[in-house]
């Protein structure tokens, strides 16, 4: 395990804080637990908004349902900030981990070249394989939101047949460079979720989810077929199923061809 991270703290400091910036402060580490539940504590214990945590490698990850994932020192990015919103409804932090992987895709099209899409809720794909995860928890009255980037992730170190990374995709993208461009995008859609813009048709417009048909699974014993038609005014998604039309605010997404 090196003893220096491979993103460079200095370099995002420069590029991401300052006067009137949602971020303002960045560290880096080599490896950690969580990167999430790092900043949970922190939040716990009054640390401020805009706080951005980054390591190499996670010995601890974690994703929705708390499943617990780790891959090879080096391989992938994982990147949490802490945030704290004031006055909004609670139904509208639903939108967090959405505009989050709108961010992220948008990001790596931009770093990477990559056709990077949004998985409703919390995934980042490309052509239909995982290249990011997304975890949004609620801490007190902050967001913890933590995005697990795969940079350079082999075919035999894919957790599943179904992830992929930036690398096997082509890219040679610096890793600094990618949670620079992650980190800027998040800041423009955080701004625009706080401005309570109407963001149902801008999601959908980057969402591989919507007009697909779609299994919400919403156990390991229940799932609801039908077309994903798009998402609501808070987020959710909204599913034609064959007892007409539901709102989801939870579930596993599988895209069924």
């Amino acid at each position: 395990m090196p003893d220096e991270p491979l993103v460079d703290a200095a370099r995002l400091t420069r590029a991401l804080t300052g006067p009137g910036r949602v971020f303002t402060h960045v560290r880096c580490l080599p490896t950690t637990g969580s990167t999430n539940a790092d900043l949970a504590a922190e939040a716990v214990a009054g640390a401020p908004s805009g706080s951005v945590l980054v390591a190499d490698h996670q010995s601890t990850g974690r994703g929705r349902f708390d499943r617990r994932w780790e891959a090879p020192p080096g391989t992938s990015v994982a990147v949490s900030v802490l945030l704290r919103p004031t006055d909004l409804p609670l139904e509208r932090w639903l939108w967090l981990p959405l505009v989050t992987g709108v961010a992220v895709a948008e990001a790596l099209r931009v770093v990477a070249g990559v056709d990077a899409l949004v998985k409703w809720p919390n995934d980042v794909l490309i052509d239909d394989r995982k290249v990011c995860g997304i975890l949004s928890e609620r801490v007190d009255d902050a967001a913890v939101i933590g995005m697990g980037i795969n940079t350079t992730l082999t075919d035999e170190q894919l957790p599943v047949p179904t992830a992929t990374s930036l690398a096997l995709e082509g890219s040679t993208a610096d890793v600094t460079d990618v949670v620079g461009e992650v980190l800027q995008a998040l800041e423009r859609a955080y701004r625009r979720w706080l401005d309570d813009d109407d963001l149902r048709f801008w999601f959908a417009q980057r969402c591989s989810t919507v007009g697909r048909r779609v299994r919400v699974q919403q156990s390991d014993t229940q799932g609801v077929d039908g077309l994903a038609l798009g998402v609501d005014e808070w987020g959710r998604l909204l599913v034609h199923t064959s007892l007409g039309e539901r709102a989801f605010a939870a579930g596993d997404v599988v895209h069924l061809r």
